[in-house]
């Protein structure tokens, strides 16, 4: 599928893996890049919009644990901008399994909220065009890091959330899938807590194990959506990537 004048929304645009995502969306001349996150960042704007002047690039601030009557409002408000919205991606994420309420918030809940209001939209029993969901898991959702089950257990739900809304594809018109990376070179990794503190060098432990870069991990990211292949769930691991 070619990106080329697509509207694309992503939540959590601006974060580590984010930011480099959008840097490679940027270069395939997208019509509209809407970028929403939690924490506004001019900079990184600024730096985006320079990538590509052809692409428009949008910011609205957003913070994917609001109830769902905010995320449907904040979506009416850009399909009223825009018109159309060709590709969501979730992109939200917190580790750390101190956290645990919003963990669940940040990592789930906030996804399953943002795609009920999207399919306000898009659903075709609505009359909506349909659409195309890209959801953000990671390899711990079918392979857990056991000393963050709470981390881990909130990815599974997103991959199994996903399997489901792609399988839904034929009543609800939107396709859907998830990309899954693997230990990056995050601030998400240098330092996060065990559940229950039962491994206390949890984050060193981790970094252990072979790593990529987010600019690895963004290139293959990218290519997944552009694969564009409904229920796929892939593995963005070690600058590879797979099915």
């Amino acid at each position: 599928m070619s990106l080329t004048n697509k509207n694309v929304v992503f939540v959590a645009g601006l974060g580590c893996i984010g930011l480099d995502t959008s840097k490679e969306l940027l270069k395939r001349n997208l019509k509209n890049l809407v970028i929403l996150d939690r924490i506004d960042n001019p900079d990184a704007i600024a730096e985006l919009k320079a990538i590509n002047p052809k692409v428009t690039v949008t910011f609205f601030p957003y913070d994917v644990t609001a109830p769902l009557a905010e995320t449907a409002k904040l979506l009416k408000c850009i399909f009223s901008q825009f018109k159309t919205v060709d590709i969501l991606i979730n992109g939200a994420g917190i580790l750390d399994d101190h956290q645990i309420e919003r963990t669940i918030a940040v990592n789930y809940t906030g996804l399953v909220n943002t795609t009920t209001a999207i399919l306000d939209f898009w659903d075709k029993r609505k009359c909506g065009p349909g659409g195309i969901i890209c959801n953000i898991g990671s390899v711990t959702g079918f392979n857990a890091i056991y000393q963050v089950p709470v981390y881990s257990g909130s990815k599974a739900a997103v991959v199994n959330f996903t399997s489901s809304l792609a399988k839904l594809a034929p009543i609800t018109g939107v396709t859907a899938y998830t990309v899954n990376p693997g230990i990056t070179k995050t601030t998400l990794v240098q330092k996060f807590n065990s559940w229950l503190d039962v491994e206390p060098k949890v984050a060193e432990k981790l970094l252990e194990h072979p790593t990529q870069t987010t600019q690895q991990c963004a290139k293959n990211f990218v290519k997944a959506i552009e694969l564009n292949k409904n229920g796929a769930l892939w593995k963005l691991d070690l600058g590879t990537l797979e099915a």
